[in-house]
């Protein structure tokens, strides 16, 4: 009998996060059916293969020249026997009980995805982890995308030919807009889901994470310009005019007041800035009633539009001179 579920795990060299992730899915709550799991790994090289293998897990490697996400979920889901697929990062830990109870909203037809609530696993271990936490954070219902982690019907992958493996980041939204395109639903669910390891401690790693959502915005908004449903063009236009206006003002206050020979130009600078930050802050208080972890939501939401734009910029560079980016890693290798 052919696996109800299979688990597809994606990963390159996560080393003690992977355990915790295969941990996690061994001691889920049993569907009715069987379960199987595979992990695609991409040429790890801290023995993460081997250890996927020993708790149990089909291992397929992948050695791309140019590794995506996308190409190891396809490779895992193209060779599951599952009527479901669940979808999963190496560096995530599964709630013991969300495929228990998302598994049953697929008795309406036209869903195609269900995800749930994630988290970070340890919001407090740095100041970035505790503002990025709240960015996993969306009201239940029908959604226009998912992430990496969910719960998706086969046959629906099967429709669209899965992810687009030329796509360094942005995969799995612009996969949902081809289902919904299709007549398919995403819908997220009010369940906890996964835990995620961000292990951000560096702003280099944060810019380079921003850069990469950047590229993602670029390309794929680009790919649904001028069609029926357009995706993602807003939201790149919106960061264009955000960036600009910030980088604007931090230049023009410190000029101006140079100039004039007067703090008073810094000073209004300094204090838009931080309405721009209260403002924010506020309108995220359903995510967080703690006021300094919605205050560095609030800074984050305003920074972080300098790299995405200057990750747009460099997607329009490639594009131009004809040149295909790798992978934009932040992340440090896991022992």
């Amino acid at each position: 009998m052919n696996p109800l579920l299979s688990v597809v795990i994606i990963g390159r060299n996560e080393g003690l996060r992977l355990k915790r992730c295969l941990e996690s899915v061994n001691a889920m709550e049993q569907p009715a059916g069987a379960v199987e799991v595979i992990y695609v790994d991409s040429a790890s090289t801290d023995g993460s293969p081997e250890l996927a293998a020993s708790y149990g897990a089909r291992v397929i490697t992948v050695h791309p020249q140019r590794p995506t996400a996308a190409l190891g979920r396809n490779a895992g889901w193209r060779v599951a026997s599952g009527d479901f697929i669940l979808f999963l990062d190496g560096d995530t830990i599964l709630h013991p009980r969300f495929v228990a109870t998302s598994l049953p909203e697929f008795s309406a037809s036209d869903l195609a995805i269900v995800w749930g609530h994630r988290r970070e696993i340890d919001p407090r271990g740095s100041l970035f982890n505790r503002a990025l936490d709240l960015d996993w954070i969306y009201p239940p219902g029908v959604t226009e995308f998912c992430g990496g982690d969910a719960l998706v019907r086969r046959s629906a992958l099967q429709a669209i030919d899965g992810f687009d493996e030329r796509l360094i980041a942005g995969e799995e939204p612009e996969m949902c807009r081809r289902l919904r395109a299709g007549g398919m639903r995403i819908l997220h669910v009010d369940h906890p889901m996964t835990g995620h390891d961000l292990a951000m401690t560096a702003w280099s790693q944060y810019w380079k994470r921003a850069t990469r959502a950047g590229y993602a915005y670029a390309e794929v908004s680009e790919r649904f310009h001028n069609t029926g449903l357009p995706f993602w063009e807003a939201d790149s236009q919106r960061n264009r005019n955000r960036a600009l206006t910030l980088i604007t003002l931090a230049v023009a206050g410190p000029l101006l007041s140079l100039a004039l020979a007067s703090v008073l130009p810094l000073v209004i600078v300094l204090l838009a800035l931080s309405l721009l930050v209260l403002r924010s802050a506020w309108k995220a208080r359903w995510k967080s009633s703690n006021p300094v972890t919605a205050l560095l939501y609030g800074l984050h939401s305003h920074l972080q539009q300098i790299p995405i734009y200057l990750g747009q910029l460099q997607y329009r560079r490639d594009k131009k001179a004809g040149r295909k980016r790798g992978l934009i890693e932040y992340k440090e290798v896991s022992s």
